[in-house]
């Protein structure tokens, strides 16, 4: 097993779940800021919006999470004395464009960012930077009802265009969209949609997914256009779907259930919709309304690599019997037998890591980005200020080796990025409590906490493991 040398390793956290600052120097409300902290009231907030925006709650995590907005340049030091090559990061949209559809970016936003490009640039942290995760301006969803509205691809262009003039030589990685498959599974989330009125939910649902994937190949364009030296990826929360047994209406349902995400970065990829899509839109009465140059727009200007987040593979059947069930990251999924579970139901599968990359690899032979994997899981802090976090280094290097085995069978991959390095909010609990960072932050799920950083064991295992550009995970005992 062997990394390139040029192997980007790295870790990632998205602006909404880690910055804070909600209100600070001008920007607007995003589509977290309304979300509670409970978990069982967050789901209700999220498949109700409407709801939520009428709703005074007692504690919203993303107004001040780990405030990285006021702790970056720490931050960003613990990151490089860890080795971090690359840190994707996002930039909040309502950030730059409070309301997202402002004459003008706001300028207090686009220093804060020149600051951390900046802070990056000294220790010599290539950024890698999502566009859009999961925090469009509440104001288009209002307004709007997000990107079920068209008018929402001038508008993120406009902010593309803001971006990649500002941060021209300072940022050559960007990610259209995160995790893009999710608008169907969390549509608020992942379009700022209300679909809960809607006659035809999935017809809204996919019109709203084909704005974002025309919006993602003009940005594409408009990035090469600025600067030839731009490298822009899809992203898609991917995990290989298992059958339940080899009754072939098991494998036919596990193919199904992963056309669902590669059926975007079908798009993305290759620059057309797949054939099969045909048979889904007829199925949901579903109804594409085009412009006349969308499908010159996606033809031309597909993405340069494919960047996706694995926690864990799937499992489902065709027989409806078959009940267990496990968490995922937004996926239910039957619970498969030969895998551990997390405190939070996430199920365990290292070598599922190796299979998806191969199957995202052969289907694209296009370079990938492993840009989210890590362990959620409950940390505890000894007296002596010690976390001793054995089982998310377990589950980080059974990973790793499978990501370098996925390598040595031929999948050309650009690094990885192992998600909330850093303590970050949940994105679908809104918990401090469910930790995946090699650094702690004192802050709990209700708010509490002095935001002291500590490091963890785990903290100086990865050091090591960058340090060695991954034969450290050779080492009997890591």
């Amino acid at each position: 097993m062997k990394f390139p040398d040029n192997f980007l390793w790295g870790g990632a956290t998205a602006a909404n779940q880690c910055e804070g600052a909600y209100l600070t120097d001008g920007k607007g409300l995003s589509l977290v800021d309304i979300l509670p902290a409970k978990a069982e009231k967050r789901n209700e907030a999220l498949f109700n919006p409407e709801q939520a925006l009428k709703t005074k709650y007692q504690y919203y995590p993303s107004h001040q999470s780990i405030d990285f907005y006021h702790h970056f340049r720490e931050d960003i030091k613990l990151f490089a004395e860890m080795g971090f090559k690359v840190y994707r990061m996002s930039i909040s949209w309502p950030r730059i464009f409070p309301n997202g559809d402002d004459e003008s970016p706001n300028e207090q936003g686009l220093k804060f960012y020149d600051q951390v490009f900046a802070e990056c640039r000294k220790y010599k942290i290539e950024p890698l930077v999502t566009i859009n995760h999961f925090d469009a301006p509440l104001a288009l969803f209002k307004k709007y009802n997000g990107w079920a509205n068209r008018k929402l691809v001038d508008l993120y262009l406009k902010y593309c265009e803001v971006l990649f003039k500002r941060y021209k030589g300072q940022v050559k990685y960007w990610l259209t969209f995160n995790e893009i498959n999710m608008i169907l599974h969390i549509p608020f989330l992942g379009g700022g949609l209300d679909v809960r009125n809607s006659e035809n939910p999935e017809q809204l649902k996919y019109q709203a997914a084909h704005h974002q994937l025309v919006a993602s190949a003009r940005a594409t364009k408009l990035a090469h256009e600025i600067d030839s030296e731009n490298q822009v990826g899809c992203m898609l929360a991917a995990g290989q779907t298992y059958p339940y047994t080899c009754n072939p209406k098991d494998v036919w349902a596990a193919l199904t259930a992963d056309r669902e995400g590669y059926f975007f970065i079908d798009v993305q990829s290759r620059g057309y919709y797949p054939s099969y899509s045909r048979k889904i839109f007829k199925e949901k009465n579903i109804e594409l309304q085009w412009a006349a140059t969308d499908q010159q727009d996606l033809l031309e200007n597909t993405v340069d690599f494919i960047s996706f987040s694995y926690y864990s593979s799937r499992l489902t059947s065709a027989d409806p019997s078959v009940m267990e069930k496990t968490a995922g990251n937004i996926f239910a999924s039957l619970k498969n037998p030969y895998l551990k579970t997390s405190s939070w139901g996430w199920q365990t599968d290292g070598l599922g890591l190796r299979t998806t990359m191969n199957q995202i690899y052969d289907r694209y032979q296009k370079p990938l980005f492993v840009v989210e994997n890590g362990l959620g899981e409950k940390d505890e802090v000894t007296p002596e200020k010690e976390i001793h976090d054995q089982y998310r280094i377990d589950y980080l290097a059974e990973n790793l080796r499978e990501l370098g085995n996925a390598i040595e069978d031929g999948v050309d991959c650009l690094g990885y990025t192992s998600w909330g390095c850093i303590d970050l909010v949940s994105a679908g609990s809104g918990e401090m409590s469910k930790r995946y960072g090699y650094i702690y932050v004192d802050r709990d799920d209700q708010g509490k906490g002095s935001l002291r950083r500590l490091k963890k064991d785990s903290f100086k295992w990865y050091q090591k493991v960058i340090a060695t550009n991954g034969q450290f995970l050779l080492e009997e005992g890591v």
